[in-house]
Parts: C-alpha cells; sequence; structure tokens
C-alpha cells in the first residue's frame, strides 16, 4: 500500500544471509579425463554385483522430521478510531531505529470518470512533485535527501496514499513535511504536463512485449472493456485531466472518515497517538468517496487473437472469473490453486512444460480478490507452431482438476506450500501491519488471518474436487492469443471461431 521506496532504509539495514550448500555433478566427464561419449564407448569389465536400482539407492533425506507449523500468533497493532470516523494502527518495532507510515484514501482509479481514465495515476504523481503550499517538490526531496528520509504518494486501484520513512530522529520533521504535503498540495499545471507526457509515452510503447498485450487484452474480456478494472488510458483521456479535476479529486477524498493512517517502527504507542490525534482531530468528516459499483458477468467465451508480426512465438492466456476472499470456499480453492499451478512440481507445469514440452513458460492462478471477483488466469509462453498444442493442453489440465482429486502427496504439499508462504507473509511486525491496514480498508475481521491456518487445514481431496467442479467450466472461459499469424500452425481455427482483436492505438488528438 505504500510507495515503492517506502522502507527502503529498513530493508537495506536488515542482512539476510542464505547459505547453499550444492553438489556439483560432473557425468559429463569421468575420472579418467575421457568425455561422456567416450566412457560410453569404452568396454566396460564385467562384475557380478548387480548396479542398485533408482528405488532401493538411499534416500536419507525422507528421513528427516519436518516439525509441524509453530501457533500463528503475530504481533497485532494497537488499533484507535477517532470521533471523525479516522482509523490508526501503530505497530511497535524496536529492532531498528527506523519510523514509516502512510496514509490510505479510499477512492482509486476504478472511481474515476470514464473520460478521464488516467487521473488517479496523473494525481499520484502531480500531487509529490508540485509539493505543499509551503514547500516546492524539487525543496522537499533536497531536504529529504540530507536525512536520508522519504515522502512519497501514489494512485491505485482502489486507493490513493502519502507514504513517509525516515530515521526515529527525524520523525517529527518528517512526518510534519508528509502531513503538510496530505493536508495542503500545491497542484501545478507543470507537474500535471509533466505527469501526462509520462502517461502519453506509456501508451505510445504499450504494444511493444506479446506478453503485455495478451494479459491487457484478456483482463478487457474478462471484466469487460468498460469495466474500471480493465479500462486503459487514451491520449484523449490523459488530456482531458486538468489541474481542477486533480484538486476536486483530492478535496473529495481527503477526509478523515475516507482514511487510515498507519505507523510502525521505534517509538511508543503512547506518545504517538498523542502526535497523531493532534493533527488528525482537528478534521471535520467528509463524505469521502463511495466504491464503484459494477456488474461481473465474465467473458464471453471464444478465441482472441491479435497479431503481431514481430515475434515468432505466442503469448496465450487463458481467463475466466475468480472469486473473493470472503468465500467460504476460498481455502479449498486456494489449495486447489496450489495443485494445478503452485511452481515446478504443479500439475500444470509437469505435463504441459515438463511431459509434453510444449511451452518455456506456464502457470495459472485462480485469484481472489477482497471485494470484487478475482482472476482465474492460465499463461502459456510457446513456439507460434507449439501454440494450439499448448493451448490445448492448459485447457486438458484445467479439465482434470474436476474428474482427478489430488493424491494424499499432492494434497499434503500442496497444503504445506500454501501454508508456508502464508506464514513468510506475515514474519514481520511490518507485514502484520500491513495486512491488517489491507482487512480494516476492505471490512474484513481482525482475525481473518488466525483462520487461514485452520481452514487450510481442514481442506481434503473431496473439497478440491468439489471447488473444481463448483467454479471451474472451460467452456465459459477466453482464450487470447497474441503472435505471428503467419507462423501459427495449425492455425488458430483449430481452437474454434477466432474473433480478431483491435489493438490499434487511437491517435492524439491534432495528430
Amino acid at each position: 500500500m505504500k510507495g515503492a521506496s517506502m522502507g527502503v532504509m529498513r530493508t537495506a539495514t536488515r542482512t539476510m544471509v542464505s547459505i547453499v550448500v550444492s553438489g556439483m555433478l560432473t557425468a559429463g566427464i569421468c575420472a579418467t579425463g575421457q568425455s561422456a561419449a567416450q566412457a560410453k564407448a569404452a568396454p566396460v569389465a564385467k562384475t557380478s554385483a548387480k548396479a542398485p536400482s533408482a528405488k532401493a539407492q538411499a534416500q536419507p533425506w525422507k528421513k528427516i522430521a519436518i516439525p509441524p507449523l509453530h501457533a500463528f500468533k503475530p504481533q497485532q497493532p494497537k488499533r484507535i478510531e477517532l470521533a471523525n470516523g479516522l482509523v490508526i494502527f501503530l505497530q511497535e518495532d524496536h529492532e531498528l531505529p527506523f519510523i514509516d507510515g502512510s496514509v490510505l484514501i479510499r477512492g482509486g482509479s476504478r472511481e474515476e470518470p470514464a473520460a478521464k481514465v488516467g487521473l488517479v495515476s496523473m494525481y499520484g504523481e502531480a500531487w509529490r512533485t508540485s509539493g505543499s503550499t509551503a514547500k516546492s517538490g524539487d525543496a522537499l526531496d533536497a531536504e529529504l535527501a540530507e536525512k536520508a528520509a522519504a515522502i512519497e504518494t501514489g494512485g491505485g486501484l482502489a486507493n490513493t496514499s502519502v507514504g513517509w520513512s525516515s530515521f526515529k530522529q527525524d520523525f517529527d520533521s518528517v512526518f510534519g513535511e508528509a502531513t503538510d504535503l496530505l493536508l495542503h498540495p500545491a497542484f501545478k499545471a507543470e507537474k500535471l504536463a509533466m505527469a501526462q507526457r509520462n502517461m502519453a509515452t506509456g501508451i505510445a510503447r504499450r504494444n511493444d512485449d506479446a506478453g503485455e498485450i495478451a494479459g491487457r487484452e484478456s483482463t478487457k474480456l474478462l471484466y469487460g472493456a468498460s469495466s474500471p478494472y480493465a479500462r486503459q488510458a487514451e491520449y484523449a483521456t490523459v488530456d482531458g485531466v486538468t489541474l481542477d479535476d486533480l484538486k476536486s479529486w483530492h478535496d473529495r477524498s481527503v477526509v478523515p472518515n475516507n482514511m487510515i493512517v498507519s505507523v510502525v517502527g521505534d517509538f511508543d504507542s503512547a506518545a504517538m497517538e498523542t502526535k497523531l490525534r493532534k493533527v488528525f482531530e482537528q478534521l471535520a468528516r467528509g463524505a469521502g468517496v463511495q466504491p464503484a459499483k459494477i456488474d461481473f458477468s465474465g467473458p464471453k467465451p471464444g478465441v482472441y487473437f491479435a497479431d503481431k508480426e514481430d515475434v515468432n512465438q505466442s503469448s496465450v492466456e487463458i481467463v475466466g472469473l475468480g472469486t473473493e476472499r470472503s468465500n467460504p470456499d476460498y481455502y479449498a480453492l486456494s489449495v486447489m490453486n496450489e495443485v494445478f499451478s503452485g511452481g515446478f512440481g504443479s500439475r500444470v507445469v509437469q505435463y504441459v512444460r515438463t511431459k509434453l514440452g510444449l511451452a518455456y513458460s506456464v502457470g495459472g492462478s485462480y485469484g481472489a480478490a477482497y471485494d470484487h471477483p478475482g482472476e482465474f488466469r492460465s499463461s502459456a509462453g510457446t513456439k507460434s507452431v507449439s501454440t494450439v498444442a499448448a493451448t490445448q493442453a492448459v485447457l486438458e489440465e484445467i479439465g482434470r482438476l474436476k474428474t482427478k482429486p489430488p493424491t494424499p502427496a499432492e494434497l499434503n504439499k500442496a497444503k504445506d506450500d500454501v501454508m508456508n508462504s502464508f506464514i513468510f507473509r506475515y514474519d514481520t511486525p511490518e507485514k502484520t501491519l500491513n495486512e491488517q491496514v489491507t482487512l480494516a480498508f476492505y471490512g474484513y475481521p481482525a482475525d481473518f488471518l488466525e483462520k487461514y491456518k485452520d481452514g487450510i487445514a481442514r481442506v481434503t481431496a473431496a473439497d478440491v474436487t468439489r471447488v473444481a467442479n463448483k467454479y471451474i467450466d472451460v467452456s465459459k472461459l477466453a482464450i487470447v492469443v497474441v503472435g505471428n499469424k503467419t507462423e501459427i500452425k495449425p492455425p488458430l481455427t483449430t481452437l474454434g471461431t477466432v474473433t480478431e482483436l483491435d489493438i490499434t492505438i487511437p491517435a492524439a488528438k491534432g495528430k
């Protein structure tokens, strides 16, 4: 939720030491210096001892006892709600002399007007580069550089934000500058123009990469081209954004009942609460930003193709609607997802990439978003001549989720992988704080994380097959291929009727 550079000092100061012990295999050269081919051709003396089979060879690693995961009890932050509706989370962490903070503000690009797509992204950029009414963005840069501190602003799909990071002794001054930027921004015409140029550059380059095209176009099919979850900025929508638009957005969204403030680091919670109350208690409530109401009907099934003549490979995306994390079947779907596409040992990788050799990259995810359906997505990168075969193989493996329950080994591995990954996402106070802020932002209960381990542990093989049959229907999926039409043999029509996608970039006004 923070800007990309927040917490840089904290991350840089932590030293992670990784000890990798590896054995060197020298199968290509034998002890006498012969090549493997020479050794194979040379006569071998017969011995009475029979070489042990692979199964008979010792596998001592299988005897290593793996202890169960410890109880998941992350350090919970202190939660405070002010009378004006603003929520504060405080997380003490005295390991290092840093303090990081952020203000998360409801309302993002999904709420911006359709005629001004790109507004929130440019707002997030121009907000910081313009600075406050008391200090320009350039002057703020110079001041922060002297303190090895940072203040960032940003705009995303569901929120905008201000974040800051500093040494403990510089907190008061950096926090003061951050709140001044929050409450007294000075949106400047030249900074908006710079943000518009940056957006225009992105638009001009958006068809450079086949994978990015496939991802973008499949998302448009999934949610609808005009959906706030899929629409894209154009020259006209970017040019249509004005300074008044930025100021209006700010005035509407930056109200206390629309914000969550979080602070983590080396401080005393009582003293920090006093400082925050002094700044934020004086703010008056406002209407805030209401979440957009959107219908989700899923993609129109079929095969869709975008021709890109300068490539010799194809990017394939197969998409359908996913689910929300509030779904009671979320746990079973998480395990199903791990069985299907959880790394190199997963079914789709083992079948499509390892066994058939049809794709150099393949994967998938049954996505679960917080407040809207996520994406059920399977992707493959393959040679042009393997496009149809690779697509068919991925579809076959998706279908097998409904008919082939996970084996005990698959189920146990999937559950272990899910839980180990989960635990390490919340193994520091800062990570736990960020997740609690996210849960509060989307209205989830504070104990949602604590219930996750038990939810995963209860999943059975029958549950995985049940949710696969309930939520997966191959006939309702859309297939998007971006590649070189002349090199795809057999043609995509082997998969069904093909709809050509128009990825032309509309010209800028006056050009």
